[in-house]
């Protein structure tokens, strides 16, 4: 059953088109490492103040301006990764990095979620070992999808 739902992926419209088109595969590429950027580059700064990092500078003023931009570069990255999956889904879904990576990424989106929810955009309701746990189950969970995403580039498909 899954073969078939990953071939009928494989064999689709959008699929062909960015197995085939250069630049297309290119461009989306590129926006799948812009999104990665954003989420990561958003995620790390926000978790070391998490951890104690700048105690003077206020925890609301960072997580209001990067909880966003980590939200934004986590769908543009999922939407443009889906992308990339498509054009070889039947190889990609048997590599191990890859499901590690899909896992980490399920686990890392799951914590933001429920801590956000928890406690507020800004985590403002938080005390300080809910802060540090968040941190680095946060850290743990996108610094690892990373490393697997790269790995995948040396797996054999």
């Amino acid at each position: 059953m899954l073969e078939v739902l990953l071939a009928e992926v494989e064999a689709s419209s959008l699929a062909s088109y960015f197995r085939v088109s250069r630049w297309g595969h290119a461009a989306v590429s590129g926006l799948h490492v812009l999104g990665i950027a954003s989420l990561v580059g958003s995620v790390l700064p926000l978790s070391l103040k998490l951890l104690g990092a700048w105690p003077r500078l206020p925890q609301a003023v960072l997580a209001r301006v990067l909880v966003p931009c980590a939200a934004t570069g986590l769908l543009l990255a999922v939407v443009a990764g889906l992308i990339l999956f498509s054009v070889k889904a039947q190889d990609y879904a048997g590599v191990g990095f890859l499901q590690a990576k899909l896992c980490l990424i399920a686990l890392g989106a799951a914590s933001a979620l429920y801590a956000h929810r928890r406690h507020g955009l800004t985590l403002e309701s938080a005390s300080r070992s809910q802060l540090r746990l968040h941190a680095l189950v946060s850290l743990g969970c996108w610094l690892g999808a990373l490393a697997c995403g790269r790995l995948i580039a040396f797996s054999s498909l």
